[in-house]
């Protein structure tokens, strides 16, 4: 069984979702993730995982949730896994297609059992397709949407950690899925199935490069374009101190004070939307910013209307007086970590400790509505 962590002093659960009920089947990358994000904005996550799974209560992605270990292969368990999700809001699961329903948990006994359950799915490929058994990382579901493609040095893509697919494709469009049905929900007194499929979700991040493309205003390739690091104004440089540091100048007005600011007075930096000018004019600047070091730049640029950053590491971030101020990043047990996010003025989120949980006992609980 799971170690209780110590007592709590009794505080009135805040955040936006404070109240509703959210049953999470445990797995990796981005329901963890999604559940994190409800559980910090105020929703009751209960974490169903495996008997002995030993679950790390210390870990940023189970933060806020109670956990019930359970072996699904036993009848007698999905029993008493039905009767929890009679008086759940929502049910967000990760498995490939076809698990839930072979285990007896599948959307059809599920919802007749709570009509007004919203069953949110996370899953690469999605719930149908050719490849929709196949197993699938992060890397391949960005692979067929384009993003990857995008993304990287003229010699090869470059995965930009699972951010596109897992978290940004999967995770934060399961939130959506799932909060936009639970509103409907609220209205119709009907739940439904948010298919959640991460190759959907990156492909819908990359809307904007497909609208570009239509235009005209995208070609095919990498470090050709004006946001892919093809613009000697938007991109990365390094600094005499082997650092790095990023421009946006993208705005006339905005590059015309990253030419005062950096001393630009050759008149080749007249050509800014000059594609063809781009190569020379890039290698010019990164013998500019290669003259000076990563802390001089920012003396000279930062809290301008350049677009000016300096590029920092996990452990320097924290400490960027920007990111102290807003308290951007929290200690919980001695792990520096992201605090929640978004902020909410009335109804802050918070971020709560996990906890072990008994399914008797919470089932009890939630009928009789505590």
């Amino acid at each position: 069984m799971l170690d209780k962590p110590a007592a709590q002093s009794a505080t009135r659960t805040s955040g936006p979702l404070a109240g509703f009920r959210i049953v999470e089947f445990a797995g990796i990358g981005p329901g963890p993730f999604a559940c994190m994000l409800l559980a910090d904005m105020g929703a009751e996550v209960v974490t169903l995982d495996r008997v002995g799974a030993g679950k790390n209560l210390k870990a940023v992605a189970v933060r806020g949730r109670k956990v019930i270990e359970l072996d699904l292969k036993d009848k007698a368990a999905i029993a008493q896994v039905l009767d929890l999700l009679a008086g759940a809001d929502a049910l967000i699961e990760g498995f490939r297609p076809g698990v839930m329903e072979r285990l007896g948990l599948g959307p059809d006994v599920v919802l007749a059992r709570n009509p007004k359950l919203v069953y949110g799915r996370m899953t690469g490929w999605g719930q149908e397709g050719p490849l929709a058994n196949a197993a699938g990382h992060d890397i391949n579901y960005i692979s067929i949407t384009g993003a990857l493609a995008a993304i990287g040095t003229k010699e090869k893509p470059v995965p930009p950690l699972n951010l596109v697919g897992d978290f940004g494709g999967g995770a934060l469009y399961l939130v959506v899925g799932v909060l936009a049905a639970m509103l409907e929900a609220s209205k119709s007194g009907k739940g439904q199935v948010v298919d959640t499929a991460m190759c959907d979700g990156a492909a819908s991040l990359m809307s904007m490069f497909f609208d570009m493309s239509a235009m005209g205003r995208w070609t095919e390739g990498r470090d050709q374009n004006f946001l892919d690091g093809g613009a000697h104004f938007y991109g990365v440089y390094e600094c005499s101190c082997g650092n790095f540091i990023s421009i946006g100048s993208i705005e006339p007005q905005f590059y015309a004070l990253l030419r005062k600011h950096a001393g630009l007075t050759d008149a080749d930096f007249d050509a800014q939307m000059d594609r063809k000018a781009w190569p020379a004019l890039k290698d010019k600047l990164t013998k500019v910013f290669k003259s000076k070091t990563r802390e001089d730049w920012c003396k000279i640029m930062e809290g301008t209307d350049i677009c000016f950053a300096p590029i920092l590491t996990m452990a320097e971030a924290p400490k960027h007086p920007h990111m102290a101020a807003r308290k951007v990043f929290v200690e919980r047990h001695g792990v520096t970590q992201p605090a929640p996010a978004p902020r909410f003025s009335r109804t802050p989120s918070a971020i709560r400790e996990p906890v072990s949980a008994d399914i008797g006992e919470l089932t009890s609980a939630w009928k009789a509505g505590r």
